[in-house]
């Protein structure tokens, strides 16, 4: 297979087809820490695609549970158990001096990757011994498609105790249990395993915003790719006979439906989101796969510059395009399996945000216009803390967000205003 560079892996890696990016790249941010489960993203895409005969048990958007849920049943687990098999303890990183780190800020920002993807390891043959294949995977029951919500806002037992139940009450700051929730859709990758795998070269990557289609003409439902796709975010339609998944709502992402008046918008799932964690985009890109450097563009920033926000299983190789500003109470390990060795410097920057951090995290669901650019007027000292031993200052600036012609969308302050109800309003019934 020909050689591909990727940066979230820090290194080249094996790929059946020859690199090509597109001039720019749909990506997303998702704050965890927000999220409050809600489902609203979920039943926003269900209620816009996926409402026909043969559609009722895809969830192109859905909210799990971590650690039990998921959907399909487990989907991360049996991928991570089929990639240590193929390479045991293989999953491992190699850190970069910060030195070297800082000067490859975009080919390497989390050091080396040191395992084999699941493009490297399918030929270790772990899951169809007789046939070859190029992408390991593997193919989920009817059953594990049929409970999306399993396990919804169950934690793990504390350490010693037997079930997932947590029995007797609990105190803050300190929490003996947790969970939270993962808000999931198509990561449109950058080497997307479900484009590999398809036999028929029904899948594509669209060369304008990097957005991942099935054509519906070409595709036979063969499932190579509800197989390959590590995420699970491929799904097999029975009444059509041809797999289907998330479209990203490209009519809003490339501003031709009629709600969008010309200007790109944020997606269903997105526009949707009553917990404001989401922030989507496009950024530009290399032709080595890295993101063009775009101080002012809030995801380039997030990404790139406070390094808070991180892709999910960067081990699978695919180079995901969707990122998570991991939850600052789940225990550490759990966090660096899922998102990588850059967990415990972005749970620090978001704890204890920056000026410029703060001002940013402040354009989440302001809009549903697209942001491509940003702008911070900087305002008063509002008043001075520590927070986990370190010394916190909070400035009430204003956050201007900018449309792709350099139009005004909207203009926000850090600290939040305070509106107390008149004395002869008390009641508005």
């Amino acid at each position: 297979m020909p050689d591909v560079y990727n940066w979230q892996l820090g290194r080249p890696m094996a790929y059946p087809y020859e690199q090509a990016m597109p001039k720019r790249q749909w990506a997303f941010v998702m704050n965890i820490n927000r999220c409050l489960g809600c489902q609203t993203c979920t039943m926003a895409c269900k209620s816009t695609w996926t409402f026909e005969r043969g559609q009722e048990h895809m969830w192109w958007a859905n909210v799990e549970t971590k650690p039990y849920g998921g959907y399909p049943y487990a989907w991360d687990v049996k991928l991570l158990e089929l990639l240590d098999k193929a390479n045991p303890g293989g999953m491992t990183w190699s850190e970069s001096d910060s030195d070297e780190r800082d000067s490859a800020l975009r080919a390497a920002p989390y050091g080396t990757y040191d395992g084999k993807t699941i493009f490297e390891a399918a030929d270790s043959r772990v899951t169809r011994p007789e046939h070859s294949q190029r992408v390991l995977g593997y193919l989920p029951a009817d059953a594990e498609w049929a409970t999306p919500n399993l396990h919804e806002d169950v934690p793990p037992a504390p350490a010693g105790e037997k079930g997932q139940w947590v029995r007797g009450g609990l105190s803050l700051p300190e929490h003996k249990a947790w969970f939270f929730y993962l808000a999931r859709v198509c990561n449109h990758c950058s080497y997307p395993a479900c484009l590999a795998a398809c036999p028929r070269q029904a899948i594509y990557k669209r060369p304008e915003d990097g957005i991942v289609l099935i054509d519906q003409e070409r595709c036979r439902g063969y499932r190579k790719c509800v197989e390959a796709c590590p995420y699970k975010k491929a799904m097999y339609r029975p009444t059509t006979r041809t797999s289907e998944k998330c479209i990203a709502c490209y009519p809003r992402v490339e501003g031709s439906d009629p709600e969008t008046g010309g200007c790109p918008m944020e997606t269903r799932c997105m526009a949707a989101c009553i917990g404001q964690i989401r922030m989507q985009g496009l950024v530009q890109m290399e032709q080595d796969g890295t993101w063009t450097k775009d101080r002012q563009n809030p995801l380039y920033y997030l990404v790139h510059e406070a390094k808070v926000a991180l892709p999910l299983y960067p081990q699978f190789g695919t180079e995901p395009n969707g990122f998570y500003i991991p939850p600052r109470w789940v225990p550490r390990g759990y966090l660096r399996q899922m998102f990588g060795p850059g967990v415990d410097h972005a749970i620090e920057r978001y704890m204890v945000p920056e000026r410029e951090l703060l001002a940013v995290l402040q354009l989440f669901r302001k809009d549903n216009r697209i942001i491509f650019r940003y702008e911070i007027e900087e305002g008063p000292k509002v008043f001075e803390t520590e927070i986990h031993g370190k010394p916190f200052t909070l400035y009430d600036d204003t956050v201007i967000a900018f449309d792709e012609h350099g139009s005004e969308l909207f203009r926000t302050k850090v600290e939040e205003p305070l509106y107390e109800r008149p004395p002869e309003r008390l009641n508005s019934i």
